[in-house]
């Protein structure tokens, strides 16, 4: 297997720092304070390329920016529907659910994703103080 690129391994190593399923953006301007030199458009481009590889996960909610996590275990996410944030859901998977599925629809089922949708603390807690 070939060795990756500096560039790419310093944006694994950026991204595999952030617990919050952090934007292009958001990792690009981490990637920048160490590789002052590199553009958005490398660090997309590099995104793709460790999630096409199996090295991260894109998370690309229905609605709001593309974002990207490095916990390649099986979980599940929660979406602020005020502020996109995302965060892991504090649950185990469903070791079942894939099967389950597959035998309920006649459909050959290649994997499933679990988002639950609610408010975060934060944007909760603005919404009490404007109340």
């Amino acid at each position: 297997m070939r060795r990756p690129s500096l560039q790419r391994r310093i944006i694994l190593e950026e991204l595999q720092k952030q617990k919050n399923h952090p934007s292009v953006q958001e990792i690009f301007t981490k990637v920048k304070l160490r590789l002052p030199k590199i553009s958005l458009a490398t660090v997309y481009r590099n995104l793709e390329q460790l999630a096409a590889s199996g090295l991260i996960h894109k998370l690309e909610p229905a609605t709001g920016e593309r974002r990207f996590d490095s916990e390649l275990h099986e979980h599940y996410h929660i979406r602020c529907v005020q502020c996109g944030k995302i965060a892991d859901a504090p649950l185990p998977a469903l070791p079942d659910l894939d099967r389950s599925c597959s035998e309920l629809s006649n459909f050959t089922i290649l994997g499933h994703r679990l988002e639950f949708l609610g408010i975060c603390p934060q944007c909760r807690e603005q919404q009490e103080k404007r109340n």
